[in-house]
């Protein structure tokens, strides 16, 4: 489901092309609750076509241009995914030691691929915990209000790691990168 508000340039509507950069101001709502937005802040910027924003997403901005907006509802299946019950797990409590555990908290540990894997505490049980490694918002039906900033082509460089150049870091000031100068205690 697609609502948009089409501000089209000359009577001509161009579809998002693959490895074009694109730049999106966006809300986005679980029901009534606000879950994440950028609303008049910095623009989410991306390179469409390459799994870098949620499909179910790129798919409903593909004929999109700049200047447009529109609200458009996600599937959990084109988002997070459905909720799975079996994607718990019940640890040992002791390997939460130091942790002041809540029900509800993400914590964030290591997979098996070395890759950062975010886990929810469901349950706090004297001994044992139980994780959920489904995603917070998988099973859930999104709505997104999205604003198309701007659409460009990709610089060569760009096309070939698939990292737009807004998205790179700062150059180096020779401070770790943190704009901190000689007193950021990295020197």
């Amino acid at each position: 489901m697609i609502k948009s508000t089409l501000n089209t340039k000359k009577g001509k509507k161009m579809a998002i092309t693959q490895n074009q950069i694109v730049s999106i101001e966006y809300e986005v709502r679980d029901g009534d609750t606000v879950v994440d937005s950028n609303m008049g802040g910095t623009p989410l910027v991306f390179m469409f076509g390459k799994g870098q924003i949620i499909p179910g997403l790129e798919n409903g901005i593909k004929d999109m241009s700049i200047g447009d907006k529109a609200d458009i509802l996600v599937k959990p299946a084109d988002a997070y995914g459905e909720y799975n019950e079996e994607a718990t797990q019940v640890v040992p409590k002791e390997q939460f030691a130091g942790i002041d555990l809540e029900k509800g908290m993400t914590l964030y540990g290591q997979g098996e691929d070395g890759s950062t894997v975010q886990v929810v505490v469901k349950e706090i049980g004297e001994n044992e915990v139980t994780i959920d490694f489904n995603h917070p918002l998988a099973g859930k039906e999104l709505m997104f209000t999205v604003a198309i900033n701007n659409i460009r082509e990709a610089t060569a460089e760009e096309a070939m790691t698939g990292v737009p150049e807004e998205n790179k870091p700062a150059e180096d000031d020779g401070c770790c990168g943190t704009g901190g100068g000689t007193g950021c205690g990295c020197h």
